[in-house]
């Protein structure tokens, strides 16, 4: 849960610009950084190209909830977070994604100006705090924090307080600047005198007082620039923002950024800030934890271990028994910008894995959810595709996870699950998990290469339930995929396929038998793709595209290489089908061979296990 309280929408902003300083000696400081700046804010190499594309594709674009959204009992603290996305593109993910699902939260790219660049590390440079970037100007964040109000979500900004450019040049909003001048903000003396890189993590000066790759490091002590990055912050909660995730502050003293955050018009806005764990290292992410919430990488890098090299079981005590920050106030993830790139965390690219890992963490108490939501990429520094626009979801290389079915339904089950302990825990000793949130919820979780099938002891009161990780509630008493029935006892039986889970909760309920005279057909086929790549499936029937190969249905690759979809079918319906894939140019080819075919049963659906034909 949150450990702050969040303000209201659109709360006033009281604090008055500081005039102190209106003419200011300029000093134009050598040549624009280049080679540096692509490293900023991350560690490691480039992560190799794609040998695949795993995009996500089991709904079309901007619409991407198939079954009717109900609104989730309990709390809603599970934030999206919606890298490089245009403020346009945030709106529309608000109104048709996040608010039906149950998001509490949208976190937003840094939006004040920026230096020049396609790339996307671009956004962690200021040079001004004006809103007047790539993303949108002003006008445009105010209408997206509307938008997203008026689904239910509010607006937390990525914020870049600790520093500014790392050259000189031009901003994405017009203002001419250099290194240590920024025009109406600051100057040399409002600069740390060590002008030199970051090189030793165990010395406390070294780390908060010298460069971050080269990046002008902001004299935080001073009450001058206090008055200005407080001033830029109120701005924005005075435009409606709820919060900030406040990147880079293991560069700040604590005890700078309390300052900061007690200068604003509500000092109790929230607050989850960026500090990165090294053992040994002088500054640790706990010194944060008296300002709010702290990010816990600590919790990505050992999901990504135990998922790809360890045993699921190893998570029945996952938390702060494995000497994390307290839950009330670790952000988690697991991933973001920097990690996915870096690698030392699970990306899209590990595919079920990530996915998985996803289920569990939105599944379990531990701390407050980010779940990042970026673009495919092959080149470290790529920037967003299409300037940031999202014409559609899983095109462009826009990965969209926040709108995956099996990730968005968790965020249902957690805000149904509310502040409920695990319980009724159970592993195979290896791979295979499931756990319960006491009379609310309860996941079945199978990392192995093989089916399952098991019966499990949960807390949850009799009565049938609908699968969330393949379908949801109708809002008519039925589901639009499986069903479990818990018994008077809390007990059911599920056989859940490889790398695959179950997941029921309180919210999500519904009948046995799928809607009178429907039926369905559960696609798989196992195809191999190349970057840019994905995989359809289109029939003689309407439900099906009736072979037109632009209303041909994108598959899920979710569990690559099996693509995966489920269609309402009516039942008896005899159908003939084919899979074709489609590139980045949206060129299409069918698999060799004749029509396949199905007959929908009287009742339940026809699972169907296929390969591509070459």
């Amino acid at each position: 849960m949150r450990s702050n309280p969040r303000p209201r929408i659109g709360s006033a902003r009281t604090a008055a610009p500081d005039a102190r300083r209106t003419t200011r000696r300029r000093r134009s400081i050598g040549a624009l950084f280049a080679g540096a700046m692509a490293m900023v804010m991350t560690i490691g190499a480039a992560v190799p190209a794609l040998a695949e594309s795993r995009s996500e594709a089991s709904q079309a674009a901007g619409t991407v909830s198939a079954e009717p959204a109900l609104a989730p009992p309990g709390d809603k603290d599970v934030t999206a977070v919606l890298f490089e996305q245009t403020f346009a593109s945030v709106s529309r993910a608000c109104t048709e994604v996040l608010g039906p699902k149950g998001y509490g939260y949208v976190q937003v790219s840094p939006p004040q100006e920026r230096i020049q660049g396609s790339q996307w590390w671009t956004a962690y440079q200021p040079v001004s705090y004006r809103i007047a970037g790539p993303l949108g100007d002003r006008a445009a964040f105010q209408s997206m924090i509307g938008a997203c109000n008026d689904a239910g979500v509010e607006v937390i900004v990525d914020a870049v307080v600790n520093h500014m450019s790392a050259g000189s040049g031009t901003g994405t909003g017009g203002t001419q600047y250099s290194k240590y001048d920024y025009p109406g903000h600051y100057q040399d003396q409002d600069f740390h005198g060590c002008r030199r890189d970051i090189d030793n993590y165990n010395d406390r000066y070294n780390v908060q007082q010298c460069e971050l790759v080269g990046l002008s490091d902001l004299n935080t002590s001073s009450e001058y620039v206090r008055s200005e990055i407080a001033e830029y912050l109120d701005d924005l909660i005075g435009m409606g923002v709820a919060g900030f995730r406040v990147d880079a502050v293991k560069h700040i003293d604590t005890d700078d950024l309390r300052a900061i955050k007690d200068r604003l018009s509500d000092p109790g806005v929230y607050w989850v800030q960026e500090a990165i764990y090294g053992a040994g290292e002088a500054v640790s992410p706990s010194e944060y934890l008296q300002n709010g919430d702290v990010q816990e990488f600590r919790y990505a890098t050992d999901l990504k271990r135990v998922f790809n090299n360890e045993n699921l079981a190893y998570l029945e005590n996952f938390g702060e028994a494995w000497g994390y920050m307290p839950s009330a106030q670790s952000g988690v993830f697991v991933t973001n910008h920097d990690t996915e790139r870096n690698g030392s965390t699970l990306s899209y690219k590990d595919q079920a894995n990530f996915t998985l890992a996803n289920v569990f963490m939105l599944a379990h108490p531990f701390g407050t959810p980010s779940v990042h939501s970026g673009y495919d990429f092959s080149n470290h520094d790529a920037g967003a595709p299409n300037g940031g626009e999202v014409s559609a979801c899983y095109t462009d290389g826009w990965g969209c996870q926040h709108a995956w079915p099996q990730i968005a339904n968790m965020v249902g089950f957690r805000n149904a699950a509310g502040d409920t302990a695990v319980t009724h825990w159970w592993d195979n000793g290896n791979d295979a998990i499931a756990f319960g949130r006491g009379d609310r919820a309860f996941v079945a979780i199978n990392q192995e290469n093989g089916g399952l099938t098991q019966t499990f002891q949960t807390g949850l009161p009799a009565g049938t339930y609908c699968d969330v990780q393949h379908g949801g509630p109708t809002g008519s008493g039925g589901c639009t995929g499986p069903t479990y029935t818990v018994d008077g006892d809390g007990r059911f039986t599920a056989t859940i396929g490889a790398r695959d889970a179950v997941a029921l909760h309180v919210g999500a309920t519904g009948s046995p038998a799928p809607e009178p005279g429907r039926g369905g057909a559960s696609f798989s086929v196992t195809a191999s793709t190349v970057f840019g790549e994905n995989i359809f499936v289109v029939g003689d029937r309407a439900e099906l595209g009736s072979w037109n190969p632009a209303a041909a249905l994108p598959l899920s690759a979710a569990d690559y290489p099996r693509w995966t979809r489920d269609v309402a079918l009516p039942a008896g319906v005899v159908a003939q089908y084919k899979y074709l894939r489609k590139d980045a140019s949206g060129a299409v080819t069918w698999e060799q061979g004749g029509n396949r075919s199905l007959t929908v049963p009287a009742t339940g659906t026809i699972r169907l296990t296929d390969s591509w034909r070459s």
